[in-house]
């Protein structure tokens, strides 16, 4: 094992490539990548989570509120194709999991698709790849907050009889001040993460299973009002609109690649990681496409628009009663939760390796000896995205989160073909079949989904990317470990 805070191996290759735009193509070998997993400032991470509870986090990160709020957005755009639109997201899912599935069995490591592109295409594009996953996972879970404090309302109505007004539950521009719910979530979470992986693990999987039953729950009392007319005009919008709202879903689908930033807390990454992250995006596209299709069979689609907490509204208007919808939303509330819960986990798990290799300050690469977490890097995520989600509407967090995730998915397709050319030798414990065919389609579905998002989320995430690169140039490409390791070697010759 590596020495705590000890540069990785540096080999020849590496040295040679210490300046100008050789640099930005340095790699960081495979093998140092696994080695000094775990590792941190002043600590080791703890491997604790099986499988099962490796797969309950990409759930938990997974189901939530894309299909909880996100459908009420999306079913607008392509009528009752909405079905159709999360198949296509769930391909362009499916294909990128394969890839994510092999890599992290390869490379076990806490960094996801960053470190993934580390070891293939060179610094440069690690950074983008994890300035990509910073957009994803830390905006998301903004995003997922606002959703969260709609369910939060309708619980409050239902039980109480009141509400928290707009003033305090709507961002700036929607008729509020500052989104107080989606603030509280957040923090919340962060109070669980800093308790450790293993306990917030296991308040996860509790979490998951109240979904898990809201959503079934959903099903059985929206198929008594299902219309079969509701389908006549499958397709009103054309194919672009089909393709507008499968963007849009595809957030919902963000987060099965959640268990691989866990690489460096699991009992056996290399066997449970795969069948994690596989399983994972099966049951949550089951979920989505059976929740949509009786959700539009009991509403036409015109009714969604401008529609908040849906799925309790479907079924308060199925039923006649408000009961069923308050319960439902007690479940929102809870499952939405989880969703914040795993995300935030996945981002600070992410930016420790990013600060492990010199990229990010230190301070988020340190660990805690007595709980084996990085609580400082934890606090400071928690708050950045506690106050996203306080002054940002939903909508511009969504497609924000979906063209980041969207870009980083394509990155690691691209990751499995590069690393099958360089390491065609190396073990693997799972591995995507049809040689490169499947690989190419993912990165083809990614690409199309990005182009068909708009004009506006195009000009936010070139704003986030040109950003990056100016933190990277100024910070991240003189401090990085492979640099200091490779200028100490040059001078010691």
């Amino acid at each position: 094992m590596l020495d705590q805070g000890a540069a990785p191996p540096v080999d020849d290759s590496t040295v040679r490539k210490t300046s100008g735009l050789s640099a930005l193509t340095r790699r960081k070998p495979v093998e140092s990548l696994v080695e000094e997993g775990g590792q941190g400032e002043g600590g080791t991470l703890r491997r604790s989570l099986s499988m099962w509870q490796l797969t309950m986090i990409s759930i938990g990160a997974t189901l939530g509120t894309g299909i909880f709020v996100v459908l009420g957005d999306a079913v607008p755009k392509a009528g009752p194709a909405v079905t159709l639109a999360f198949v296509i997201a769930g391909l362009t899912a499916l294909f990128s999991a394969l890839s994510y599935a092999e890599l992290a069995g390869s490379i076990p490591v806490a960094g996801s698709s960053y470190s993934y592109a580390y070891a293939t295409m060179g610094e440069l594009v690690a950074w983008v790849c994890g300035w990509c996953l910073v957009l994803e996972y830390g905006v998301s879970v903004a995003a997922v907050a606002v959703g969260w404090g709609e369910y939060l309302n309708e619980l409050l109505d239902g039980t109480i009889g009141v509400t928290i007004p707009d003033v305090l539950s709507s961002a700036p521009g929607e008729g509020g001040v500052i989104n107080l719910p989606g603030l509280i979530v957040v923090l919340l979470a962060m109070v669980f993460l800093l308790g450790g992986a293993r306990e917030s693990a296991v308040a996860n999987t509790i979490m998951v299973a109240v979904k898990i039953a809201a959503l079934v729950l959903f099903c059985a009392i929206g198929f008594m009002g299902f219309k079969s007319g509701n389908y006549k005009d499958f397709m009103p919008l054309g194919i672009t609109g089909v393709g507008a709202a499968s963007a849009t879903l595809f957030f919902s689908y963000i987060g099965f690649d959640a268990a691989s930033t866990a690489g460096e807390e699991a009992k056996n990454p290399k066997r449970d990681l795969p069948r994690a992250i596989m399983l994972s995006l099966i049951i949550v596209t089951v979920f989505y496409v059976l929740v949509a299709a009786v959700a539009v069979g009991a509403w036409h689609w015109k009714a969604f628009e401008g529609s908040e907490a849906t799925l309790a509204a479907i079924m308060n208007d199925v039923t006649g009663q408000t009961f069923w919808g308050t319960l439902l939303a007690a479940g929102a509330v809870i499952s939405i939760a989880s969703v914040v819960l795993t995300v935030l986990y996945g981002q600070t798990r992410i930016l420790f390796a990013m600060s492990r290799d010199g990229l990010v300050p230190k301070a988020f690469g340190k660990v805690s000896a007595k709980t084996g977490t990085p609580r400082v890097n934890t606090v400071i995520v928690s708050l950045f995205c506690a106050a996203l989600a306080s002054v940002i509407p939903l909508g511009k967090l969504v497609d924000a989160t979906s063209i980041g995730t969207l870009f980083a998915f394509a990155l690691v397709n691209i990751a499995v073909i590069v690393l099958r050319y360089t390491r065609p030798d190396m073990p693997r414990t799972f591995k995507v079949v049809f040689g490169p065919l499947f690989p190419i389609l993912g990165f083809g579905f990614c690409a199309y989904n990005m182009f068909s998002l708009d004009s506006v989320t195009w000009v936010v995430f070139g704003c986030w990317m040109a950003a990056g690169l100016v933190f990277y140039f100024l910070y991240g490409m003189r401090r990085s470990r492979l640099a200091t390791a490779a200028t100490a070697a040059s001078a010691e010759k």
